[in-house]
């Protein structure tokens, strides 16, 4: 079953990001508190969005947590998919697809024409499994990121 995260889903939620970025070898560059994913997801104006895979007993196995981006060239929004995440011992059993799926049918339903994500370019079992679905890398470009003291540098020149 797929469902829109709630505010009492941030505990869990916090736990598989801390998960996922252990999976991808960078749980020290977590930093991101329960607090703040409760203010980006159900602040005054939230800037991100979730959705959770739970069992029919209601356990949480995974979940989707994006946020729209915009399409010069297409001239309408798309979601950007922060992350995609589920729990090991759930893996194979559809999960993953239903949260993408979701996601997709929200892009339909509302006329975005893209759903985009980054993985790991040594993450094989997952760029098998969105290949799988239908999805293509995009190759010829390179995502670069403004972080720490890059960011501070840059944004305090005059």
């Amino acid at each position: 079953m797929i469902r829109t995260a709630t505010s009492a889903d941030v505990p869990v939620i916090h736990a598989m990001v801390r998960e996922l970025a252990e999976y991808e070898k960078a749980l020290d560059e977590v930093r991101a508190s329960e607090e703040q994913l409760r203010e980006a997801l159900f602040g005054e104006r939230p800037a991100a969005f979730a959705h959770i895979a739970e069992t029919d007993e209601g356990e949480v196995v995974g979940f989707a947590l994006w946020f729209l981006n915009f399409s010069t060239w297409r001239g309408v929004h798309g979601i950007y998919l922060e992350d995609l995440y589920v729990r090991p011992s759930r893996r194979g059993g559809g999960h993953g697809k239903a949260l993408l799926r979701e996601l997709a049918r929200i892009c339909v339903e509302r006329g975005y024409e893209r759903l985009e994500w980054s993985v790991l370019d040594w993450n094989t079992p997952s760029i098998n499994f969105y290949k799988s679905l239908g999805a293509r890398p995009q190759d010829e470009w390179t995502v670069y990121r403004l972080t720490d003291e890059a960011l501070a540098s840059l944004g305090s020149a005059p």
